[in-house]
């Protein structure tokens, strides 16, 4: 349960809140009067616990701060999901006086009946995201016009996925045409794209931003971390990192931290970007293996083994210094495997509740970003210039090759010729290498390919 200080947006002035709130401003080049205006660009389930401590901490002082949230206007909230939501207010006693008092219960009761149909931005509004409905937050402000929403924001977020962030960027772009101050931009989407001209290349997106809205790369950030977002709400404790220029990295996650949300800043965008990315790929076989074997605590410790070489296999190749990431990215990896959107859609895919012919944006649970980071990981470790040696036959060959894990979530998910359990086929292959020699072979040879993230 969380605290009673979560129910309405605000909090007492601990903990220098508005003194950090006054150095943002300071540093912003803010004027008294007129507020620092932080907007969400989408509504997902980490996107909306952003905006959420955003608002339980610095919404007290409006004069200084305007918090918002751009959702698109028009998701019907389905029956049975009204349903559900109805229960969980009627199980919180904070949250169903706070709709009392602010005359919103009637509408809940109605839709529970069948009687009336319920809006996805009508209940961001009264604090409960559609892919999160069993953890309420605070009241926030919600905007589905998103010229209103951005035209004038200070800082925008990126809640949105990765498959989404290009599109609806170059929108805003449209709307920041005669801007004379530059915003900055706190991403926290998950995904990449595969680019192979002129050479192969990820594109993150960071990268993405920038090239549709010309903000510099310097106003750009990611932040990210080892953390799911309801426990986050509810007040777990938590860490996460904060990565770009330093100019607005360290004031960002001063700003940011919280007592029980420890924000830790990097210079490292792009590498820290693509392994947010890198895990989500293999919680989708972890979901998958779990499922198969009955949640195998043995079967999922072997998953666990070969998914890691591999994953320190590609960060060799992304990496100068691969072992600094070791630690973020199998913490990460870990807790998406545990608790994640991605794994449990393997999970799912695998007990056969769901289908491929479905899509990967999932009710109640949004987007499954892992799906398109397998096509494009797959795409780009598959090209032959940046082929290296097969240990056993000494030839040159693309590094998807001793990837086996990757190779068969594209062919599951991807080219769809086979089922789930393939995966566990590509387990038990008697060819298979240990995964220390992967390893072996990452740190023994000269890997590092500064081009894939596009770098001289």
């Amino acid at each position: 349960m969380m605290s009673p200080s979560h129910s309405n947006g605000s909090t007492h002035n601990c903990n220098g809140l508005e003194e950090k709130l006054d150095e943002l401003r300071r540093l912003i080049g803010k004027s008294d009067g007129d507020p620092l205006r932080i907007v969400g660009v989408g509504a997902g389930a980490w996107g909306s616990v952003f905006a959420a401590l955003l608002q339980d901490s610095y919404g007290q002082f409006r004069e200084k701060v305007q918090i918002r949230i751009w959702r698109r206007a028009g998701r019907v909230v389905d029956k049975a999901t009204a349903e559900h939501l109805f229960e969980v207010i009627n199980s919180r006693e904070d949250v169903l006086r706070r709709l009392i008092r602010r005359c919103a219960y009637l509408k809940y009761v109605e839709a529970r009946l069948g009687d009336r149909v319920l809006y996805a931005d009508e209940i961001l509004k009264d604090g409960f995201c559609l892919n999160m409905i069993d953890t309420p937050l605070c009241p926030l402000k919600v905007v589905t016009n998103l010229q209103e929403a951005v035209w004038d924001a200070d800082i925008v977020v990126n809640g949105l996925p990765s498959t989404e962030t290009r599109e609806i960027f170059e929108e805003i772009s449209k709307y920041w045409k005669e801007r004379i101050t530059v915003p900055i931009i706190i991403s926290l989407a998950k995904g990449i794209e595969a680019a192979l001209q002129p050479v192969p290349h990820i594109i993150t997106p960071t990268l993405m931003i920038n090239r549709a809205t010309g903000v510099p790369i310097e106003n750009i950030l990611y932040l990210g971390g080892p953390n799911i977002a309801s426990e986050i709400y509810n007040k777990e404790y938590a860490n996460a990192r904060i990565c770009g220029a330093e100019k607005w990295r360290k004031p960002l996650a001063n700003f940011l931290r919280q007592p029980q949300f420890i924000v830790w800043d990097n210079s490292d965008l792009v590498t820290h970007e693509v392994m947010g990315g890198l895990k989500n790929v293999y919680a989708i076989g972890a979901g998958m293996v779990a499922a198969l074997t009955n949640e195998s605590a043995t079967s999922k410790s072997v998953y666990f083994a070969h998914c890691t070489s591999e994953m320190i296999f590609i960060t060799y190749l992304l990496a100068e210094e691969p072992e600094k990431l070791a630690g973020p990215l199998l913490a990460d990896t870990y807790v998406t495997l545990l608790k994640g959107r991605n794994a449990w859609y393997g999970q799912m895919l695998a007990k056969g509740e769901l289908n491929l012919d479905m899509g990967d944006s999932i009710s109640g649970k949004g987007m499954i970003q892992g799906v398109s980071a397998v096509s494009a990981f797959y795409e780009i470790l598959s090209q032959s210039s940046l082929n290296v040696l097969h240990p056993e036959d000494n030839k040159p060959v693309a590094p998807v090759q001793l990837c086996p894990i990757l190779k068969t979530l594209y062919k599951i998910l991807i080219k769809r010729d086979g089922s789930p359990q393939a995966i566990l086929e590509a387990l038990r292959d008697e060819t298979l290498n240990d995964p220390r020699d992967r390893i072996e072979l990452a740190q023994s040879h000269a890997f590092y390919r500064p081009s894939l993230l596009g770098q001289p």
